[in-house]
């Protein structure tokens, strides 16, 4: 059982480091919630009963270790703001635009609650509504209003930004 929970962890590893880098603003708050959530996942994994895709249940129980995680770190004030190496969307030779627009998404992700990030992680992931609802455990209806929701914050923080 450790060499299958091994190998499935190590051939899905990306989903951890994208759930830990939008949710830690430094490696060392990373790196602890990697221990976390791989401890979660290895606790979980005896129960993990195959109705959904394994991939659907990591995201799940990383997310919620990370929401966890979050809501007992959200009372420290001094937090610094998400770096460039938290999110590997561009290339170096991108233009100074696409950087400071870059920049101001990172901020205003940043500004959100636990959940929200998870569905704009999950919605900048590519998944359908269908995924995000079974991985976040809300209604599908729900998840199309909350990233109404989502993208009209993303929208005011940014224009905020700029000005």
């Amino acid at each position: 059982m450790e060499k299958q929970f091994l190998d499935i962890v190590r051939n899905n590893q990306g989903i951890i480091h994208k759930v830990c880098s939008i949710y830690c603003d430094n490696e060392e708050d990373r790196n602890d919630l990697v221990q976390e959530i791989l401890a979660q996942l290895w606790k979980s994994f005896p129960s993990f009963r195959n109705e959904s895709k394994f991939t659907t249940w990591m995201y799940r129980v990383a997310l919620n270790t990370a929401i966890t995680s979050f809501k007992k770190n959200i009372r420290q004030p001094d937090r610094t703001p998400l770096s460039h190496q938290n999110f590997q969307l561009v290339d170096e030779n991108s233009s100074p635009d696409l950087e400071e627009n870059l920049r101001l998404l990172r901020e205003a992700v940043s500004k959100l609650t636990g959940i929200e990030k998870s569905i704009i992680l999950l919605y900048l992931e590519s998944k359908s509504y269908d995924e995000i609802a079974e991985i976040t455990g809300i209604t599908q209806n729900y998840v199309r209003v909350k990233m109404n929701r989502i993208k009209k914050k993303l929208k005011s923080y940014m224009t905020a930004e700029e000005e």
